[in-house]
């Protein structure tokens, strides 16, 4: 009994080590590259998701700061409704000093182009007046 036992694991072990051998010939390698295929989002499409972001009636001061930082983390100058739409956000949350510091990243993003921050302070301005934000200039915090 204790032979034909031995005898059926042995059929039983080389019958499995056949079903999993591997081929002679080298085995073909798929290389996958992980790259996105999506669809790029347009420039109209990136201003009026953040527009619409920051135009949220119940955002709170944690997703206001959240999304100023998110989108200085990205290389360019928002464009100017999308600062707008950030400044009526800090009015709703009566936040001026994120107001203030928002102008003040948008100059230290401009960067070495010159011609930018006043541009944007020259398109925001009805907006600061409306509000009754100051520039970082007009505080003094230029020259600190």
């Amino acid at each position: 009994m204790q032979a034909a036992a031995a005898l059926l694991r042995r059929c039983a072990v080389s019958g499995l080590r056949a079903a999993v051998r591997r081929p002679a010939g080298p085995i073909a390698v798929l290389h996958a590259r992980c790259y996105s295929h999506g669809s790029q989002e347009s420039d109209e499409e990136f201003d009026a998701r953040w527009v619409t972001y920051f135009n949220k009636p119940d955002i709170d001061a944690w997703e206001l700061r959240k999304g100023i930082n998110t989108l200085v983390g990205y290389d360019l100058v928002p464009e100017p409704k999308i600062i707008d739409a950030a400044l009526r956000a800090c009015r709703r949350l009566n936040d001026f000093a994120t107001a203030v510091r928002i102008l003040e990243v948008v100059k230290d993003k401009a960067g070495p182009h010159k011609e930018i921050y006043p541009y944007v302070i020259q398109e925001l301005r009805p907006t600061l007046s409306e509000l009754g934000i100051s520039t970082p200039e007009e505080l003094g915090l230029d020259k600190a």
